[in-house]
């Protein structure tokens, strides 16, 4: 409920159960997503793990948004139809979610609101089809309001009682926020260091030995002892399952640069429900695809270039 909410304040979007759907699998909710009454997307949520499903989180389109459709279309074929994969442990009874658990929640809604809230002619442009630069900015932009005060005095409940969480609870999770950000930035920046590092190489050697380059590079970068790398080469998935992310891990650091500006744009007008903020937001971020270079569209929404600092600040890397 929470995440719908925080979507339906923001974007206006109302998420109507259809029972009568049928999904892939009985775990998986099927919901019309409409805007003023108006169909605007199909959306599934398979939330939980079971044998055989692939680890990890992520969105996906059976259908993109598509107005580029042949005379005599059935104008459904232009609706998109996103679906939603978590790895949540089900419970028998009820099923409880850590904290990040609910940031995955969050960070998958915004990877389908960029699906569901796309409006481009055509469906090679539209969606989640931009640049790697930009992919990462929906979805960690979404992350921001689960811990806002708001919403968690909303929707954060015990299981059993109903009891709110208690606002002295907020402060303190809120004061640990910053815990072990500088540890994290470092494993972060270590693997996309290195993923950088391995696919400038022109060529590759019979007798490449990649955990020895891994060696080398991570002491020549002056990698502190005490910190390990995130994902070791080995088991890299970003990098080596597929295309996608090779020598582009680093874009998620740089969209934390991207969030923390334009969820700033938000906080600056004092209502993170901000109505004509959001409506920018879906103009310039989510809706627009790759119709547009992104930092055209990041310019469009803030007036201006990035800035870091927030991003800095919001990690507690920064005196200011």
């Amino acid at each position: 409920n929470a995440v719908f909410d925080v979507s339906n304040k923001l974007y206006g979007l109302e998420y109507v159960k259809r029972d009568d759907i049928v999904g892939y699998h009985s775990d998986v909710n099927v919901y019309e997503v409409r805007k003023e009454e108006k169909l605007v997307a199909i959306f599934l949520h398979d939330n939980y793990a079971r044998p055989f499903k692939s680890s990890g989180a992520w969105m996906s389109e059976f259908r993109t948004q598509n107005k580029n459709l042949l005379p005599g279309s059935d104008p459904i074929e232009a609706i998109p139809i996103v679906v939603n994969n978590n790895n949540f442990s089900k419970g028998s009874e009820d099923t409880l979610l850590s904290f990040d658990d609910g940031i995955t929640l969050f960070h998958e809604m915004g990877h389908g609101h960029h699906g569901m809230l796309s409006d481009a002619t055509y469906c090679t442009l539209a969606s989640t089809n931009v640049l790697k630069d930009f992919v990462e900015l929906p979805s960690q932009l979404m992350e921001h309001w689960l811990s806002e005060p708001v919403v968690l005095k909303k929707h954060a409940k015990h299981y059993q009682t109903g009891e709110i969480v208690p606002g002295d609870l907020i402060k303190r999770f809120k004061a640990a926020e910053l815990f072990n950000e500088g540890f994290a930035t470092c494993e972060y920046n270590a693997c996309a260091m290195l993923d950088i590092a391995l696919h400038s190489l022109s060529a590759y050697g019979d007798d490449f030995d990649l955990a020895k380059f891994e060696e080398n590079y991570l002491q020549e970068q002056g990698m502190p002892q005490g910190i390990i790398m995130r994902h070791r080469p080995a088991h890299f998935l970003h990098l080596f399952a597929t295309s996608s992310y090779a020598s582009g891990y680093y874009v998620y650091q740089w969209a934390q640069v991207l969030d923390n500006d334009v969820f700033a744009a938000f906080e600056e007008t004092g209502d993170v429900f901000d109505s004509e903020t959001a409506e920018r937001c879906r103009a310039c971020i989510y809706s627009t695809g790759n119709t547009a270079a992104p930092e055209e569209l990041f310019k469009k929404f803030r007036g201006r270039d990035p800035d870091v600092t927030y991003m800095l600040k919001n990690k507690g890397l920064t005196s200011q």
